[in-house]
């Protein structure tokens, strides 16, 4: 009888540390990964999680995979261990009024590096998740407070880095555990939009919030937000005007054309 062939073993879909352990053999003390979330809600903060490895850090705990694979139950059980694993991480944020005076990516920019910054000591570098660099462009406005990164931070972006490398997966999923749980605060704080389940983004019972409630000032009031009418809008202006909100220019605003631009992703969820 003719011996079966043995059958392939499915790859692993677990991050591995190859990536960062290149960059750490090339001369970088210490490189972090970095990762958003966030990103396409309607309402509530950017974050950005940062985590920091070296070489002699270890394989990254058991079950981590990207925050978007794993279950809240099993995100918030990783947490402890990533945070014992690491030799150092940090999350910072931007507010949704930093995000409509700033636009989407400068928001960016300024929660990964109010995150960068709560680290005992910048690394050397940061890997970053997708292939366009936020953390260095868009230059801010002279009169915003985002910060530059400085420090002589390398950013190198990596593409489905949340997939394939543990320190930018286990960033992606401590922001994610960080900004789920304001989202929960901030649901108590203003009910009815559902924020505890849907986290801000464009689920059905939010949409519908919307529609019966209007936004609230923890929405992107510059994204256009579903179901709000001109006069809805001019409302929450005025009570963001009051709060020292800044407008952003037209052509900077997270939601603003042309479709497809990497302002208007806020259509999609992350």
């Amino acid at each position: 009888m003719a011996e079966r062939p043995t059958a392939r073993r499915p790859r692993s879909t677990a991050p591995t540390l190859r990536r960062e352990r290149e960059l750490l053999r090339s001369g970088h003390a210490l490189v972090a990964g970095v990762d958003e979330v966030g990103r396409g809600a309607l309402a509530g903060p950017v974050t950005v999680g940062v985590v920091v490895v070296e070489l002699s850090t270890r394989s990254a705990p058991v079950g981590l995979r990207d925050s978007k694979l794993l279950s809240p139950a099993a995100r918030e059980a990783l947490v402890p261990a990533l945070r014992r694993w690491a030799p150092g991480w940090a999350v910072g944020h931007a507010s949704a009024a930093e995000v409509d005076a700033l636009g989407i990516l400068r928001a960016l920019r300024l929660a990964g590096t109010r995150a960068l910054h709560q680290l005992p000591a910048l690394p050397a570098a940061a890997l970053l998740d997708g292939d366009y660099d936020w953390l260095n462009r868009p230059h801010p406005p002279p009169a915003a407070s985002c910060a530059p990164l400085g420090g002589g931070v390398d950013v190198v972006t990596q593409v489905k880095g949340d997939l394939r490398c543990a320190a930018v997966a286990a960033a992606s999923v401590l922001a994610k555990v960080e900004r789920d749980a304001l989202m929960v605060g901030l649901d108590a704080e203003h009910p009815g939009y559902g924020w505890a389940g849907n986290k801000g983004y464009s689920a059905p019972d939010h949409l519908a919030a919307l529609r019966e409630l209007g936004p609230c000032v923890q929405h992107r009031r510059s994204w256009r937000l579903p179901g709000t009418t001109a006069a809805g809008q001019a409302a929450l202006a005025e009570q963001l005007d009051l709060l020292g909100a800044l407008d952003a220019p037209p052509e900077d605003r997270a939601g603003a054309e042309p479709r497809g631009s990497d302002e208007a992703l806020g259509a999609r969820g992350a």
